[in-house]
């Protein structure tokens, strides 16, 4: 691991922990193991280190979870949209990165409109824009009954989202919280679903 990516993880690590303004530059060179001063030969600041971080969840989530603008394959059938929707929250509530940039998230969300907008977007309007269009796209195919496939992206993603801050609350709850997301989506595709 690079000296910069060290200084990225730690950063994260204690930004999730003592929040943004909670955590110094000096702070995040101690935990890599580097004096301040050469911090500075990787990023301008704090405020840099941020950018960085954010950018890097971005690309990440776009890349393992997807968004409206990258919604993926659509589901061929009602199996392969629930094993779809599992893996994208497993993915969500389970990697390291994008767990540890969720809980900075939430606790920064009221102090800073940036935060808050980019939470808003991983926690409904993101998620809720991409399963509109996939099954939009699976109402095309005959595999969802006609409805309002806004309204459903928000039935089947808003209690999801709930048992994800549940599990981040509680990290001794995840399993049965995978359990729960299982069960939810389960029965929204027995009931909105043609197969």
């Amino acid at each position: 691991m690079t000296t910069r990516d060290r200084i990225l993880n730690e950063a994260l690590t204690l930004f999730a922990q003592n929040g943004y303004d909670g955590t110094s530059v000096e702070e995040i060179a101690e935990k890599v193991g580097i004096k301040a001063p050469s911090l500075y030969n990787h990023f301008k600041g704090k405020e840099d280190i941020l950018n960085a971080l954010i950018d890097m969840a971005e690309a990440r989530y776009e890349e393992f979870f997807g968004s409206d603008r990258h919604i993926g394959k659509l589901p061929e059938s009602k199996e392969e949209f629930i094993q779809t929707a599992i893996q994208k929250v497993s993915f969500t509530m389970c990697d390291p990165m994008i767990r540890k940039m969720r809980k900075f998230l939430v606790r920064e969300q009221f102090r800073n409109e940036r935060f808050a907008a980019i939470t808003t977007k991983h926690q409904l309007s993101g998620i809720q824009g991409m399963y509109a269009k996939i099954i939009e796209g699976m109402m095309r195919q005959g595999l969802f009954k006609e409805d309002d496939p806004e309204l459903l992206a928000t039935e089947v993603t808003a209690p999801v989202a709930l048992w994800i801050a549940k599990a981040d609350r509680q990290p001794d709850c995840e399993q049965a919280c995978m359990a729960s997301v299982e069960k939810h989506i389960r029965h929204f595709c027995d009931v909105y679903m043609t197969e």
